[in-house]
């Protein structure tokens, strides 16, 4: 990929893959105390996009305080380096201290309302219940800010406040916006009518106001289109995982799922597939209440633990509470997967995330005391960044490798698309088989069951010329054997010991990966039933 960081007004699909390329995502950045060394990391590693460096879930301090830190925050790294975007989250919650936050008049006015002199009214702006359940968190003796519930975008209220929140953040130098879980909050939003209109009010507020006249919005979606129109820039999800319960530690794999809509693009272009990025995702920390998760596993079972959310934490949790060995390898293999699960997909490498009830104990870099970190920060331990976690090191060497691996050995852009559906031999006629999946003592380390002939998580995928092809990524170096199934069944099974089918799960072709996280290609060839398994460094 041809690296082009230049932009002004709608950006176009090399730009726009050229910044995720070099997304981090840095929760609450804006509230660093280690900003000097962040800076340096950002820097060091090239940095382009920095997700969620401002936003509150809840909130816990007056609107014109976060503003103002949020703007220091962006001078500090555009006079660093002028060409990052930085993002800042406008989340799927209300709470209580909007009560107390002026609507200034551009709002009322951008609403073609009447100026008024109040507050925003958290009554009006919520999602109504359908039960007659309270609010969230509603407990009385919680402040106001802690107290929230789900916005409603079918009301006035919630859309003034989205429009609010999204033109301060413009306002302060941020030229991207994560807009949460979208499908949560227009619930009401027949059609996404009043959302779309919305989200057009944002950009053209950008448009005459942002650095570059630009802003992108993306949120948790595999897409959202209306009459082929894309309501976001981008789209983002948080990794699927399986848990490896019979592998030391606790251990897991990502999981193959969803695609990423395309459609006519807000910038005016066109794509079968809109870019999107990928995430370690955050919304709690631990779920156990026990103190480690070696003792939750010894009271609740190995087998419970595993199959609770990412063995009882949520995703960066879980990464953070690992091994720096097993750190290091996770971001490597993470890197790989979703170049080689999706072309137009982007990892968002884990640069600050909070860690909740999941944070972790670690000697200091600066006094050598224990200290306890509520972030995890990629940064390498220093006195500059005392309780860094240490992977940029190895987030250099990922980037450092490029695309070739997307390039060269990536699965077809269409995850839920296997093809075949009417293909016939050239010479004999003879119709293709729908569906061949590749199994084998391979298939628990990309998810699945082992020897499962029928999963569709090593469903092949047809590429034209009587050939089916998959790629994975296998996280742990050994050897593993392998066959193809066609339609599922074992009444037809072919290895690459013979052009010959077998009948039953008979013996296996082999192949072995020298190195963890290699990647593997299988290749099978209809009609003259040629398998192969081509193993990549």
């Amino acid at each position: 990929m041809n690296l082009n960081f230049q932009f002004d007004g709608n950006m176009s699909r090399e730009v726009l893959e050229s910044y995720l390329s070099r997304a981090v995502t840095a929760s609450s950045l804006y509230e660093t105390d280690t900003l000097e060394d962040d800076l340096r990391v950002i820097r060091r590693m090239g940095v382009k996009f920095i997700g969620r460096a401002s936003g509150i879930w809840y909130m816990l301090e007056d609107d014109e305080t976060h503003f103002a830190k949020s703007k220091a925050l962006a001078d500090a790294v555009h006079a660093q380096d002028p060409e990052i975007i930085l993002q800042a989250c406008v989340f799927e919650i209300v709470t209580m201290q909007m009560n107390y936050e002026k609507i200034p008049a551009y709002v009322f006015e951008a609403f073609g309302k009447p100026v008024e002199d109040r507050c925003f009214n958290w009554d009006d702006a919520r999602m109504l219940s359908e039960n007659g359940d309270t609010a969230w968190n509603s407990n009385p003796d919680r402040e106001p800010g802690k107290i929230g519930d789900m916005p409603d975008l079918n009301r006035d209220e919630a859309r003034m406040w989205f429009y609010y929140r999204a033109t301060r953040y413009i306002d302060c130098g941020y030229e991207a916006l994560h807009m949460g879980q979208v499908h949560l909050y227009t619930a009401e939003d027949k059609g996404m009518k009043k959302t779309y209109e919305l989200f057009g009010m944002i950009r053209d507020y950008a448009a005459k106001h942002a650095r570059r006249h630009k802003v992108l919005l993306d949120a948790h979606t595999h897409g959202v289109s209306v009459n082929g129109k894309l309501l976001l820039d981008y789209h983002a999800m948080p990794f699927t995982r399986a848990p490896l319960e019979h592998y030391e530690g606790q251990r897991l794999v990502l999981v193959r799922e969803g695609f990423s809509e395309g459609g006519e693009n807000p910038n005016g272009w066109y794509g079968e597939q809109m870019p999107y990025l990928m995430e370690y995702d955050n919304w709690g920390g631990k779920m156990f209440e026990e103190a480690t998760v070696e003792e939750a596993i010894a009271n609740r079972g190995r087998h419970q633990v595993a199959r609770w959310q990412w063995w009882g934490f949520d995703q960066i949790g879980w990464f953070a509470n690992q091994s720096p060995e097993v750190r290091d390898h996770f971001i490597e293999y993470t890197y790989r997967w979703t170049q080689i699960n999706n072309p137009h997909a982007f990892f968002l490498m884990p640069f600050r995330r909070m860690l909740s009830d999941a944070r972790v104990e670690m000697v200091r870099g600066d006094n050598g005391e224990l200290g306890v970190n509520h972030y995890y920060q990629i940064n390498n331990k220093s006195a500059a960044c005392p309780m860094g976690f240490g992977q940029e090191d190895m987030m250099a060497a990922c980037w450092a490798d490029g695309d070739r691996l997307r390039e060269g050995y990536a699965n077809p852009e269409h995850l839920i698309r296997y093809g075949c559906r009417e293909e016939y031999d050239p010479e004999t006629g003879f119709k293709l088989p729908e569906k061949i999946v590749v199994y084998g003592s391979f298939q628990p380390f990309v998810g699945c069951e082992e020897n499962d002939s029928n999963s569709e998580l090593t469903r092949m995928y047809y590429i034209g010329d009587n050939t089916y092809t998959l790629s994975v990524v296998i996280p742990f170096a050994g050897t593993y054997d392998y066959a193809v199934s066609t339609y599922g069944t074992l009444s037809a099974v072919y290895t690459a010991h013979s052009h010959r089918p077998a009948s039953g799960d008979g013996p296996k072709a082999h192949f072995t990966t020298p190195r963890d996280n290699c990647v593997v290609k299988f290749t099978f060839r209809y009609m003259d039933n040629k398998v192969s398994a081509e193993v990549v460094e």
